[in-house]
């Protein structure tokens, strides 16, 4: 009997899934983002509507607000079992990356202290010269910042027993050329927002802002695992490479 043929009676041994959770999704839809209204829960008023206008209107967030803003987010994340953050960006490299830290500090002194503050949260300093572009500069320009974007809210992200505060922040140069994707994306839609705001006030004067979306038209099919391995064009590049020809109109 052929590998295939293995794998598709292995299809009639399987024993069905029972889903254990929540009866509806929107109870646990978000629960792992610090979206505004979870920040209203956090964040005293001044820091609420700061974060309001940086995230709805661009507003640069002063020092001061970005510690209040920095410590409704540990409270937020401690509360859910988060011990670490990590700035998370989307360098040239195709994939994300991550600058980790934990929110455990030994002070000068040797006691520890959880900590977390509005510098770490602005930025970071990763190692440039690991990303593309990185042996173009000389060795004292090859470290790399990661700036907040308060546009795009934190998250958790959790894999096995551990759970990481994720920051979405931009990537850029030692000399400030952007080494990301996300750099030229928000300078796109700023553009973007701009001319489609002076369109649309021809039209009505309390137009202030337009939000560009993005819907994608794409395909997924569930494959049983075991077919799946017998497949090694999915299995070696994550789709299929040959098989019969699609359907008219659907190639």
């Amino acid at each position: 009997m052929s590998f295939r043929f293995t794998a598709l009676n292995s299809l009639f041994e399987r024993e069905d899934v029972k889903f254990e959770g929540p009866a509806k999704i929107k109870a646990i839809f978000n629960e792992n983002v610090f979206t505004l209204e979870t920040a209203r829960e956090y964040l005293n008023e001044d820091a609420y509507k700061n974060l309001i206008a940086s995230v709805k209107g661009g507003k640069k967030i002063d020092r001061t607000v970005a510690n209040q803003i920095a410590n409704g987010l540990k409270a937020w994340a401690e509360s859910k079992g988060v011990t670490h953050f990590s700035h998370w960006f989307q360098p040239l490299s195709g994939i994300t990356a991550e600058k980790h830290d934990s929110f455990f500090t030994i002070k000068s002194d040797g006691t520890a202290i959880e900590e977390f503050d509005g510098a770490a949260l602005v930025q970071q300093e990763p190692d440039a010269s690991s990303f593309p572009n990185g042996g173009l500069r000389t060795t004292f320009e090859a470290r790399g910042y990661t700036a907040w974007d308060s546009s795009s809210p934190a998250f958790i992200m959790e894999i096995g027993q551990g759970k990481t505060l994720c920051i979405p922040t931009i990537f850029i140069a030692y000399t400030g050329e952007s080494l990301d994707y996300k750099a030229p994306l928000l300078k796109a839609l700023d553009a973007l927002n701009k001319s489609a705001v002076d369109v649309c006030n021809y039209f009505d004067r309390n137009i202030t802002k337009v939000s560009a979306t993005l819907g994608w038209e794409q395909e997924y099919f569930i494959i049983d695992e075991t077919l799946a391995f017998a497949r090694p064009d999915i299995t070696q590049c994550g789709r299929t490479v040959f098989g019969a020809l699609s359907a008219k109109g659907q190639q």
